[in-house]
């Protein structure tokens, strides 16, 4: 049985009106299953609609996404067999952010990158379990320092405020999920959005201008989202990527349109020049620059 909180992707998505340019990145999203051949975690804390690696191929072809980067999801815990069986489909086109532990092997992280994983998630979010401690913190960072990863942080409400000097201190990238989650009902102006922005200004720190729909305070507008990720993009333009967040799980209500979310593109970077950087150069150097 699945969970009620997660209904799964709007089965109708539609082109976004403004064609993306060659090359374009979806900068996060998920697969999840199938689950007879890659199940979900027993520990998991949701259970979703399955929507596999082919699922997730034709969205991108209906939207343009020629490149992606693939969240491994907490459902599926530790057992990156499906993330890494997309990325062997993806063949050089997709890359992976996992979900590690301290006691996670340096052979396994070592395998990993070898497959295309360039990144390890920490969760500062209760959805999905307790926030890592200051030691599991230090032991992530250890294991993947050697390989240049970088750190994908999810934080919601005033977290980014309150993990400012976290951030600071990691001494890797940071890539920042979701605009930080922020509360847009306390403006442009809140504290969160400050420290985002001071984060931003370290040039360590990157952030993925996905998730308008779990911040727009009157969805199914998105407005005050797509507000938001235009004072990032034009704050930090060479440190911004963006990504549907698809299939979108855990959205308690509503549930986008993938193609009303690539329209916001258009807001969030009028011109073609800030689309390519956002959707084709800040990616690439992000996620592929080895390459």
């Amino acid at each position: 049985m699945t969970d009620p909180r997660n209904p799964g992707p709007d089965p109708d998505p539609h082109a976004p009106a403004v064609p993306l340019p060659a090359g374009s990145c979806d900068s996060h999203c998920h697969i999840f299953g199938p689950t007879a051949k890659f199940p979900y975690a027993e520990d998991r804390t949701f259970t979703p609609p399955e929507a596999p690696k082919e699922d997730l191929q034709a969205l991108h072809r209906l939207l343009g996404f020629d490149r992606a980067v693939i969240v491994q999801s907490a459902c599926h815990g530790s057992d990156h067999a499906a993330l890494l069986d997309a990325l062997e489909t993806g063949g050089g086109r997709y890359r992976g952010v996992a979900l590690i532990r301290p006691t996670t092997p340096a052979d396994e992280v070592k395998r990993l990158h070898e497959a295309g994983v360039r990144g390890a998630r920490l969760h500062f979010t209760p959805h999905l379990g307790p926030a890592p401690s200051p030691e599991t913190i230090g032991a992530i960072v250890g294991l993947i320092r050697p390989f240049g990863w970088h750190i994908a942080l999810h934080v919601a409400g005033n977290g980014i405020a309150e993990h400012a000097d976290l951030v600071r201190s990691l001494g890797v990238r940071v890539v920042i999920d979701h605009m930080a989650r922020v509360d847009l009902r306390q403006g442009l102006d809140s504290e969160a959005v400050r420290a985002l922005l001071r984060l931003l200004e370290t040039g360590s720190v990157w952030v993925k201008l996905s998730g308008a729909d779990r911040i727009a305070t009157a969805p199914p507008g998105m407005a005050d989202s797509a507000a938001l990720g235009r004072l990032l993009a034009t704050e930090a333009p060479e440190r911004v990527v963006w990504g549907t967040d698809f299939p979108h799980p855990n959205t308690h209500g509503f549930v986008p349109n993938d193609g009303d979310l690539a329209d916001l593109i258009a807001e969030i970077a009028p011109d073609e020049a800030a689309r390519k950087r956002l959707l084709v150069t800040n990616p690439t150097q992000c996620f592929f620059a080895e390459d």
